[in-house]
Parts: structure tokens; C-alpha cells; sequence
């Protein structure tokens, strides 16, 4: 007769996680390149999305993903485990992505081009996702950042407005204008 085993809880699930990243992050910073591997694999994909949805483009994406990774192997070491990992890291991630933004002013250096827009198939159910994305890059800068932050990410207006450095009213009305914007353009 075989042990029965039971399924592990998700919140269990979750902490041992953020124990092992805390690990993987104390050893990462004392130079183990295999722990800071293990970090990437676990973090890339969602710094990764985070950075396409508020750059628009992939290329931008992946400067972003880069240099936050770049970024926190210089920051581990301040890194005391006081937070979730994954908290921490995301935060240093979206300051990063808003960094780079600032570097890259240029609308049609941010933007995906209308041409890859309008040539796209018709989307079908299995790619709403998709379509989002699409109209979420072609929203104005500011209206892209408040929507992706509010929306996606599930900041609140408050958090939005310190993160931009913006009044919560201004974020709110960013939120409006990215959410008529994207009606006009599903019509």
C-alpha cells in the first residue's frame, strides 16, 4: 500500500517559495551565479510582461528585463529578507521600467508600428490576451502606464500616482482616457 499524499496547500505552496528565494538571493549575493540563474528562471517571465506592457514594444522589453536584472545583482546584497522577495524584486523591476521609459522619449521608439497592428489576424477567443496587449501599446505613454499599473498589475490610484510621481486625480483620469481610448478602437 502506497502513502497517501496529501496536496500541499497553495499559501504553503507560496512561502516556500519566497524561503527558497530568500536563500537563492542570500547565496546569489555572496556570488553564486547558479543561485542568481535560479532567481532568473523564476522571475523573467513576469518582469518580462510587466516590461512589454508598459514599454509596447519587445525590444524595450527586453532592455527592461536585462537591466533589472542587471539592477538587482547589484542590489542583493541590501536585500534582508525583511519582505517577500518577489515583492522586493518587482518593485526594483517597475522603477527600472519606469527608468528606462524616461530614457526612451521617442513615441515611435515605444510604439508597436500600426502596420503590425492592422495586418494582425482577426483575433479570435484563445487570444484576447493578445489583442490587449496590442491596444494597450498603442495607448499615449502616460494613459499606457496608468492603465497597465491599475489595471493589470492591480495598483491602486494612490500607489499609481506616487510610483509616476503624478496626483491621484491625474491617474484616475489617465485610467479614463486609456479605457475611451481602447473602446474607440475595439469599435
Amino acid at each position: 500500500m502506497e502513502p497517501k499524499v496529501l496536496p500541499i496547500p497553495q499559501q504553503a505552496k507560496l512561502q516556500s517559495q519566497d524561503v527558497n528565494d530568500v536563500s537563492l538571493a542570500q547565496q546569489a549575493a555572496q556570488g553564486d551565479k547558479s543561485a542568481f540563474e535560479a532567481l532568473y528562471q523564476r522571475h523573467h517571465k513576469r518582469i518580462y510582461a510587466l516590461a512589454l506592457r508598459l514599454g509596447g514594444e519587445p525590444s524595450l522589453a527586453d532592455e527592461i528585463l536585462q537591466e533589472s536584472f542587471v539592477r538587482l545583482w547589484h542590489k542583493l546584497p541590501q536585500f534582508r529578507g525583511e519582505s517577500q522577495f518577489g515583492t522586493w524584486f518587482y518593485s526594483l523591476a517597475l522603477n527600472q521600467a519606469l527608468s528606462t521609459l524616461k530614457q526612451h522619449r521617442s513615441f515611435w521608439a515605444r510604439m508597436v508600428p500600426d502596420w503590425q497592428i492592422q495586418d494582425a489576424p482577426e483575433h479570435s477567443q484563445h487570444d484576447d490576451g493578445l489583442l490587449l496587449d496590442r491596444l494597450i501599446a498603442r495607448l499615449p505613454e502616460r494613459a499606457r502606464l496608468v492603465f497597465v499599473l491599475f489595471a493589470v498589475e492591480g495598483f491602486s490610484h494612490e500607489e499609481v500616482a506616487s510610483l509616476l510621481g503624478i496626483s491621484t486625480g491625474t491617474s484616475k483620469a489617465h485610467y479614463h482616457r486609456a479605457r475611451e481610448l481602447m473602446k474607440e478602437m475595439l469599435s
